[in-house]
């Protein structure tokens, strides 16, 4: 069982300080939270990987038949039209989370994630009832895109406040382990049923298969969220408000963007050159690859698949330096790197030979593993427990609407419009100096505690260590209310 100790005392002076001030979280509970939050991130981008390897599919199956381009183009918009509603799912989560707590939101989250996906593969065809397939589709896909709105804030918020602080960064990369891992979970099953099925049996029924995955995994994900504790931050701040005599002030929507733009403006930054960095690797470089270069289409997104494969065990050996070196070194390193190395990098992607452009590839997908790693425990150490959830949710389902989603139509029409291929390097160069320039702005928090809350420690031995040490015993003064 975890101990979760309130910091009503905080503000003593250090020699006043008692172990019980600080939180002590349970090494096994903290496990279980990250997995759990992870297989949320997981199934989120399971369902990216299939609907972009089957999408071709998907268009024959929910669109009229005739001009394939504008059947790819259709089921192209319906994934986008998910990106427009998450903003508004994190303004509904956000603050839901901070209310009523990250554990039971998250848990809503999963069973809306779940059943929009798996309701996809119960959808008729086209040529069974008509207009009303594609309508349907559009339907899960909001829900879908609803839900994610307040899946990733409230799962790094969920981790971070779990974590210890010697290992949030540890703990965090495994946050986005969960999305390389569900991306090639969902891309290797579209790949395994287009070899074991023939065209027919794929447009017939096999194309539901990955869809119907979905219900278990999220039944899975739905009994692990319920099996945890809410966060120790989270409850040492109820148990504060609780003792107090004023009542905990209602924090509004507009609260946020007035007494905390400038912490909103510098997750915006940062989301930014993360997302438009992943879009532009994962989503973009495949269809650039076969468009744009006359690539093989099988072999670009095999070599993409290997990148990711490649990036697991990096994300979770970055998370681990982040939290020694710094989240500072590793992301400002990370926006030096594509600054450098974009143009060198789609050099050799449009090579043509096979190693340059799986170098090209890898060395994008390195400056990528820096941000995965790094991003979850840093985004939420800008905000303070009472509005961790609704800021980060908000900030960031914003800044991947409109940056990180339209990297690859943006990108594409560009490289039409001005006939460069170097067009992609640029893109990535102009987010690089805008990471550069928002991550300066940004306190270091690696080994510190979240805004606003004691120190974490894993054992009361690690606390008294803590205590007996010279470490400056300060925290962040409470957020304007």
């Amino acid at each position: 069982m975890a101990r979760h100790h309130a910091h009503i005392g905080w503000f003593k002076r250090r020699n006043e300080v008692k172990p019980q001030d600080l939180t002590v979280v349970d090494d096994a509970m903290l496990k279980r939270a990250v997995g759990a939050a992870a297989l949320g991130n997981a199934m989120e981008w399971f369902d990216f990987g299939v609907y972009g390897y089957i999408a071709v599919t998907l268009g024959k199956v929910f669109f009229p038949e005739g001009d394939a381009a504008a059947q790819l183009i259709a089921t192209f918009a319906t994934f986008t039209v998910a990106f427009l509603v998450r903003p508004l799912g994190g303004m509904v989560f956000g603050p839901l989370g901070d209310k009523f707590g990250r554990q039971k939101i998250l848990a809503l989250t999963m069973i809306m994630m779940a059943l929009g996906t798996f309701s996809i593969g119960l959808i008729p065809s086209y040529a069974s009832i008509g207009i009303w397939a594609p309508i349907l589709l559009l339907l899960a896909r909001l829900v879908q895109g609803f839900s994610t709105g307040g899946e990733y804030g409230g799962a790094a918020t969920f981790i971070a406040e779990y974590s210890t602080d010697a290992k949030r960064g540890r703990m965090g990369s495994w946050l986005e382990f969960g999305t390389l891992a569900g991306y090639i979970a969902g891309a290797g099953t579209v790949t395994l049923l287009t070899t074991m099925l023939s065209a027919e049996q794929l447009l017939d029924w096999g194309w539901r298969v990955p869809f119907f995955i979905a219900g278990p995994l999220g039944l899975l994900g739905l009994y692990m969220r319920l099996k945890l504790e809410e966060t120790p931050a989270f409850q040492a701040h109820n148990e504060e408000m609780a003792k107090s005599k004023d009542e905990a002030p209602a924090h509004k929507l507009r609260d946020l963007f007035t007494l905390h733009r400038a912490a909103l403006l510098k997750c915006v930054g940062l989301v930014l050159v993360f997302n438009v960095t992943d879009y532009m690797l994962l989503t973009y470089m495949p269809s650039y690859l076969s468009v744009t270069m006359g690539y093989a289409e099988t072999k670009g997104l095999l070599l993409i698949l290997i990148v990711m494969l490649v990036m697991m065990p990096l994300n979770v050996l970055g998370g681990h330096f982040s939290d020694r070196i710094g989240r500072k070194p590793m992301i400002i390193g990370a926006c030096v790197a594509l600054l450098v190395l974009a143009i060198p990098c789609l050099k050799l992607v449009g090579s043509g030979h096979d190693g340059l452009i799986f170098l090209g590839l890898m060395l994008l997908g390195m400056a990528l593993a820096c941000f995965t790693s790094s991003m979850p425990s840093t985004l939420p150490a800008l905000f303070y427990t009472p509005i961790r959830y609704s800021a980060l949710s908000i900030a960031f389902n914003i800044s991947v609407s409109l940056f990180g989603g339209t990297t690859p139509l943006l990108t594409a029409w560009l490289v039409e419009k001005t006939g460069d291929p170097m067009v992609p390097a640029y893109y990535l160069m102009v987010a690089a100096v805008i990471g550069i320039l928002t991550m300066r702005t940004v306190h270091e928090t690696a080994g510190k505690p979240l805004r606003g809350s004691p120190p974490a420690v894993g054992s009361e031995e690690e606390a008294r260590e803590l205590l007996a040490s010279d470490a400056p015993m300060t925290v962040d003064k409470k957020p304007p209310v």
